[in-house]
């Protein structure tokens, strides 16, 4: 029984690492109902700049984490006020190709630009494994996964008990009467894209320093769509469930499929679920069907 729980909770591990991008991405389309298929360049965006406050700053980590979120925060917030408010009320389609181009700008320029920056961020964390029982769990994976799960309750936190949070979460049910009833909705928006910047950050420097892949982190944003669908695309418990059972499925397909199919079957399940929940419940798990009254 030791292998396959080592193989479990690798999987819940590392959905716990999807989480934060998971969140910013549901964050963003309950706030403004944008799909941002861009997520993965902000995070690889975010794990730059820590590496940049790190390598060519010669900052601690922690500072350079925090160097990096006001970086995000500035880029969210320039993101939304020059590019997103001019096209409120434009069709969605236009939206999600401004998130694609973005997408494209950011790998293109990022490459330009941290061309001199280590491709990676040495991690702090202890690296030799915990054994439990004869349960073998990965500690920097553990440590980054609590540090992931500590980012997503504040983050739920905030947007269910603040007073920010309330507007927001008024604004992803009507934004026409949210703004009949006083909540600035621009400054909200602005506030989102702030706190999607520092989720991309966190997740970004979290997944780098366990995996170890450099920028290669920008094909984290591939796995969250999987995971909203199969959460539910305006759900956040949904897009936290979605990253562990997408995380616990691909450790599974992994282990036990890898070695007949090869190596990608781990990527491949995921959209196989997606594929399967959009023919069984299409709203997703958590996800709330919306009527419309002709």
């Amino acid at each position: 029984m030791s292998f396959p729980l080592t193989v479990l909770i690798d999987g819940a591990l590392t959905g716990a690492l999807y989480a934060p991008v998971a969140l910013a991405f549901v964050v963003v389309y309950r706030a403004s109902g944008v799909i941002n298929f861009a997520l993965g360049e902000w995070t690889m965006l975010g794990a730059a700049l820590t590496a940049t406050g790190l390598w060519a700053l010669g900052l601690g980590l922690l500072v350079s984490v925090g160097f990096a979120c006001l970086g995000m925060i500035a880029f969210g917030l320039a993101f939304n006020r020059v590019v997103l408010r001019p096209l409120q009320g434009r069709p969605v389609i236009g939206l999600v190709m401004v998130t694609l181009g973005l997408g494209a700008l950011v790998r293109g320029a990022g490459a330009i630009a941290f061309r001199g920056v280590a491709g990676r961020i040495a991690s702090p964390l202890p690296t030799e494994p915990l054994a439990v029982r004869g349960v073998l769990v990965a500690s920097d994976k553990l440590v980054a996964a609590a540090a992931a799960a500590a980012a997503v309750a504040l983050a739920m936190w905030f947007f269910r008990r603040s007073r920010a949070g309330l507007a927001l979460r008024a604004m992803a049910d009507d934004q026409e009467i949210a703004l009949s009833m006083g909540i600035d909705v621009h400054r909200q928006l602005a506030l989102t894209w702030a706190v999607v910047g520092i989720l991309s950050v966190l997740a970004g420097t979290l997944w780098t320093v366990v995996s170890g892949t450099g920028f290669s982190v920008v094909l984290l944003g591939l796995k969250v769509f999987p995971i909203v669908i199969v959460g539910g695309l305006d759900s956040i418990p949904g897009a936290l469930v979605g990253a562990v059972l997408v995380g616990v499925l691909e450790s599974l397909a992994a282990a036990y499929l890898g070695p007949w199919t090869g190596g990608g079957i781990s990527t491949v399940a995921s959209y196989l679920l997606l594929v399967a929940m959009l023919f069984v419940r299409p709203t997703g798990l958590f996800g709330r069907p919306r009527v419309a009254r002709a």
